[in-house]
């Protein structure tokens, strides 16, 4: 197991073209005035003032005729920086197929808290492109519901809001400037270059609003040709007086709210998409998770699906889990139904609940649920019944079911619509709670279902609706190997957290086992150069999911972490007791205040250290004999690690 310490962390991350990894060790700080920001990959991210977020990030894109972001090679980065101005130039060359631009950069700081980002950029080839240009990120927790003045490119002025619930379409159009405030501080940016207008991220769980160009009622692709160039601008000036900055030495405080409690949703798993089956140990292994249901895709257009169900159906008898059956229908929908009512009768499988989806519709036609749903629960008396999308949420919000049959709206989530680095995922898990509050707004008495959610996509849904075979080499795009890390471990906590705290009646998580499951299996990885696993391995992911399943008698408690990009909280509670895994989502050492209302003791740690020892044994979490009293409510927690903890209400 030695060789998998550096998997221990939330690793792999790209590596460039110096032998150094991309990601956090190659953040810089830079200051001008009262701001202060990390130069990250071309990227400033995290624009601050104080203890105030401004911007979440800047950055420049190049996206393909199907929406593919083409990551950039930096060359030439030189960074000239004081205590309060910077200067930063960079070239980067964005290559895939027969796309080939190249563009030059300059980001300057001043000190009156001012900072501008120029793009000089060339297409060295002809090529469809999406967009080329600009964003801006702004954070949803500091802007949503907060006046934004908007100045149109024709110079008229509009006072208008950033959203506060999910958007569907764009809530800010031709901009050619915009002016709000945080925390007291007067907020303007200015665009030059093309038109910009911003769009609701949080429709692909996306914490922040999206500033861009070009206005997508423009049509696209559209053919820029060898040797057009393309120039913009973005001016960003700050005024006010901030409050003073969290300093290092300040303690992470996490706040348990004990009058806002949830149940725990179903929880449920998706089977393997691995070729082979699951064998009777790794049902023997997947037994000690007290789990809910058993996510099986079935396309009912597939010549092959009844061999299919006959195979699922078998894992779920011998796992003892109910069935989620998600279904996917074509235009013979009738037919197939009654060929499905069929087939899972003479099966004799426990239906918990059925998905129901079209091949070729983004949303569950109405017409199809009303027509479907009837015959299903004559079938299948006591049988639930969802209807959405099996895509983002964005999909769902654009095209909001009206069919009153159903019983639940459903939904996946993935955090990797836009980018993919370690920061990215843990950025976006807070989104995940606004889907769903938004999804209630709209769904009337429905309850809100999500499955699948996983750490990265399963399909282009800018293309497909559904999952198809990967005929290409190497390590097919749906698998990321930050998924057996702690990190990924951390990643699905905090899913759960957010998804519980926000009232989803039901989550299917990931899948049993293989290089997209909670553990390896008794089969070897199919990609031993980028997914670094053991046979028999059990991620850490898995001692998460046992953890919360171990106490489903429990109720989650809405837990809120001062620093939630650093270390964040899930916590259960019987009403006296409390339980809780803390996170630290970072390369370094966190300090962590806890509630002072409990007495806390450490139970078990999930660190680089024990990595190898828990990914041995699938009953870990859990059962530590050396518990360790907390004094003065004050913890430590390693980089990239989970502790497990109890506390004791004092009073």
């Amino acid at each position: 197991m030695e060789q998998l310490k550096q998997f221990a962390e939330g690793l792999p991350r790209p590596v460039k073209e110096t032998g150094k990894p991309a990601g956090e060790a190659d953040d810089v700080i830079l200051k001008a005035g009262s701001l202060r920001m990390i130069l990250n990959e071309g990227y400033v991210r995290h624009i601050t003032s104080g203890r105030a977020e401004l911007i979440r990030m800047i950055y420049a894109a190049v996206r393909t005729k199907e929406w593919l972001t083409i990551p950039p090679s930096i060359t030439d980065l030189k960074i000239d920086r004081s205590s309060d101005s910077f200067r930063v130039s960079y070239r980067s060359r964005y290559q895939t197929g027969k796309i080939d631009f190249a563009a030059e950069y300059l980001i300057s700081g001043s000190s009156d808290s001012s900072l501008s980002f120029d793009m000089k950029g060339k297409a060295l080839t002809t090529f469809p492109k999406n967009r080329i240009g600009f964003c801006v990120l702004h954070p949803v927790e500091e802007c949503a519901g907060k006046p934004c003045t908007i100045i149109h490119t024709g110079g008229s002025r509009e006072v208008s809001r950033f959203p506060e619930l999910i958007s569907p379409h764009q809530p800010f159009r031709d901009i050619r400037s915009m002016q709000w405030q945080v925390a007291g501080l007067k907020c303007r940016l200015e665009f030059e270059g093309d038109i910009f207008e911003t769009e609701d991220q949080r429709n692909w769980t996306d914490a922040s609003f999206k500033t861009y160009c070009t206005p997508l009622d423009i049509p696209f692709p559209v053919t820029i040709y060898k040797g057009q160039r393309v120039s913009q601008r973005i001016e960003f000036k700050v005024s006010g007086e901030p409050d003073p900055e969290r300093t290092e030495d300040d303690a992470i405080k996490i706040t348990v709210h004990r009058d806002k409690t949830y149940p725990i949703p179903a929880i449920g798993i998706g089977q393997s998409t691995r070729p082979e089956p699951l064998t009777a140990n790794e049902i023997g292994i997947l037994k000690h998770l007290k789990l809910d249901h058993y996510r099986v895709d079935l396309h009912l257009f597939d010549p092959d699906w009844k061999a299919r169900a006959k195979a699922a159906a078998a894992e779920a008898e011998m796992l003892g889990f109910p069935v989620e059956l998600a279904l996917f229908f074509d235009d013979r929908a009738k037919d197939q139904c009654n060929d499905l009512i069929s087939r899972m009768t003479q099966l004799k499988s426990k239906i918990a609940i059925i998905l129901l989806y079209h091949k070729t519709s983004p949303v569950t036609p109405d017409e199809l649920t009303d027509t479907l749903t009837p015959i299903l629960k004559k079938s299948f008396p006591g049988i639930r019944i969802a209807s959405g999308t099996n895509a983002n949420f964005a999909q769902l919000n654009r095209n909001r079911p009206q069919s009153e049959m159903a019983d639940f709206i459903c939904y996946s989530i993935q955090p990797q619509e836009h980018a993919s680095d370690n920061l990215t995922l843990v950025e976006n898990l807070k989104s995940q709670e606004y889907t769903v509050e938004s999804c209630k707004m709209f769904s009337g008495k429905k309850g809100v279902w999500v499955s699948p959610v996983n750490i990265r996509r399963r399909f282009n849904a800018n293309t497909n609706n559904y999952e198809t075979r990967f005929t290409g080499t190497g390590m097919p795009p749906q698998v990321d190997s930050r998924l057996m890390s702690l990190l990924g471990a951390s990643w699905i906590a905090g899913s759960i957290k957010y998804l519980c705290e926000s009232g989803a009646s039901g989550i299917t998580i990931l899948e049993t086992a293989g290089e997209r499951g909670i553990f390896q299996g008794d089969y070897r990885t199919r990609w031993p150069g980028e997914f670094k696993s053991e046979k028999g391995m059990i991620f850490p992911v898995f001692h998460v999911l046992n953890y919360i399943l171990r106490h489903k008698n429990h109720r989650v408690v809405k837990s809120t972490s001062s620093d939630p990009l650093s270390v964040d909280v899930i916590t259960l509670s019987d009403s006296v007791n409390i339980k809780a895994i803390v996170n630290n989502f970072t390369n370094k050492v966190q300090s962590v205040l806890l509630p002072q209302q409990y007495k806390w003791v450490i139970t078990n740690h999930l660190n680089g250290i024990i990595y190898s020892k828990a990914s041995c044994n699938p009953s870990f979490t859990g059962n530590s004999t050396e518990e360790t009293y907390i004094k003065d409510d004050l913890i430590k927690i390693e980089p990239w690690s989970l502790i497990f903890i109890d506390g004791l209400l004092k009073y």
